[in-house]
């Protein structure tokens, strides 16, 4: 079990590298980087350098921006390799609260796993589009909380 763990979260890096390069350029432009995906949790770290800056040394909303974006998105990628099927993914909705500067690498987690399966669930079973509701902590290098994303996910499965 613990093997197909590991090659799941191989599976799912290199998915996120390729749609970096070919389908979402920003993601391979701020060099995200995917640290742990299971059941319930995802942790994705964006550096902060000279591509991920703003004017005041802090990380630009844009890319604070991308790491929500993933945390909140990828467990619908990763289900979907669970349970071998195609998934259609989408954003409807995103509401964030910045709570103070980013001056260092920033960590994003999303703890609502559970909520894209059952997403995905009632998707396989009645063929529509779910939307789900996800959150988001940024957390700085200190681990100090930056910002607070309210994401809306929307899957279809095929």
């Amino acid at each position: 079990m613990q093997k197909d763990k590991k090659k799941l979260l191989k599976k799912i890096k290199w998915q996120l590298f390729l749609l970096g390069k070919i389908k979402i350029p920003m993601l391979g432009y701020t060099g995200l980087k995917l640290i742990e995906i299971n059941d319930t949790t995802v942790k994705a770290q964006i550096k902060l350098k000279r591509k991920t800056k703003n004017h005041l040394n802090s990380m630009y909303f844009g890319a604070l921006a991308v790491g929500a974006d993933v945390a909140a998105g990828i467990h619908a990628f990763y289900f979907a390799n669970v349970y071998e099927k195609k998934v259609s993914f989408a954003f409807k909705g995103m509401s964030c609260e910045f709570i103070k500067r980013a001056e260092s690498d920033c960590m994003f987690i999303s703890e609502d796993g559970k909520k894209v399966e059952d997403a995905i669930l009632k998707s396989i079973e009645t063929g529509d589009r779910v939307n789900t509701t996800t959150e988001v902590k940024a957390y700085d290098k200190e681990n100090e909380l930056v910002a607070t994303f309210e994401m809306i996910v929307s899957v279809k499965c095929k």
